[in-house]
């Protein structure tokens, strides 16, 4: 039984890293659910009640890294607070309506739209717009991080 909640653990592990590259599944909550299943599978013989907060911390991290770092990209590149505000929201219906080009175009959307209803000229609410696509991408880099550290954990602890 071990082996086999091993190999679906492994198997929802790699498609979590698949799903934080192409935002097609969520990638941070499938390597959560592979130690999960591990766990009920194995009677949680070898994973603990911390262990498990350990990881949902880091889990709840990744969530936060993709608003953050989108925001504060955004301000670095000029945008105002509505252009932040407008790329997390972006990159919510983005998600939602364009599927996984969502990811891109949504904060690009939401932070140049919300700069233009400021009254800004048109050069800087774009150049708002691809800081928010940076930010994305650094979410992204810090998610992939995130479940590096979550999946070696889990590794160690089994």
């Amino acid at each position: 039984m071990e082996t086999m909640a091993l190999i679906i653990s492994i198997v929802l592990f790699i498609l979590g890293i698949i799903g934080t590259i192409f935002p097609v599944l969520p990638g941070s909550i499938l390597v959560y659910g592979g130690m999960l299943v591990y766990g009920f599978m194995t009677n949680f013989e070898s994973l603990t009640l911390y262990f498990f907060m350990v990881e949902a911390l880091i889990l709840l991290s990744t969530f936060l890294a993709d608003f953050v770092a989108t925001a504060a990209s955004t301000r670095r590149f000029g945008g105002g607070k509505r252009a932040a505000w407008g790329a997390a929201i972006g990159t919510i219906l983005g998600m939602i309506i364009l599927g996984p080009i969502g990811f891109v175009l949504g904060p690009f959307i939401g932070a140049t739209a919300a700069e233009l209803s400021r009254g800004i000229g048109m050069k800087q609410a774009i150049r708002s717009g691809f800081g928010s696509v940076v930010g994305a991408l650094g979410g992204t880099v810090f998610k992939l991080f995130a479940e590096v550290i979550m999946i070696v954990y889990f590794f160690m602890s089994i």
